[in-house]
């Protein structure tokens, strides 16, 4: 398992958190100015991380909380990255936060193509409520997920 440094994202990590972006949502990559948009926002409604290892950013992560209600935005590992912990350890700090800050629940989407990212977040205590039709922009259902906190 490895372990990762992580930290908050800052604008000065965008061009390593950009190659991760288009090299893991090939057909449905965010724009840096959506990504900038998202920064823009921390740390009044967002939480952005990065995980480092060895001094590289390999993955990243970031949170929406309005109110009770917490989303998780995306999270991203590079594949060679991938089964090592480092996405766990991401979700793990968002969950954390969206509790610092009031969340009683937490959404996400994931891609129904997907059944890694799926696996991990029912490890986690997600369940699926719901499904999105052709919801990324390949045409690709997303699940809907949604996990309670503890407190």
């Amino acid at each position: 398992m490895a372990v990762a440094a992580l930290r908050q994202m800052t604008t000065g990590d965008l061009p390593a958190v950009m190659a991760i972006e288009r090299a893991t949502f090939p057909s449905d990559a965010w724009s840096e100015g959506m990504m900038r948009g998202e920064l823009a926002d921390q740390p009044r409604t967002r939480h952005y991380l990065v995980a480092e290892v060895e001094g590289q950013v390999v993955g990243y992560a970031g949170l929406a909380v309005s109110a009770d209600q917490g989303d998780v935005q995306t999270i991203a590992v590079y594949a060679e990255h991938r089964r090592s912990g480092i996405g766990s350890q991401l979700l793990t700090e968002l969950l954390a936060e969206a509790g610092r800050r009031g969340a009683t629940e937490i959404f996400l989407e994931v891609r129904a193509d997907n059944p890694a990212a799926q696996a991990m977040y029912e490890r986690f205590g997600f369940t699926s409520f719901g499904v999105r039709r052709r919801y990324y922009d390949d045409g690709t259902d997303a699940i809907t997920m949604v996990r309670r906190l503890d407190g």
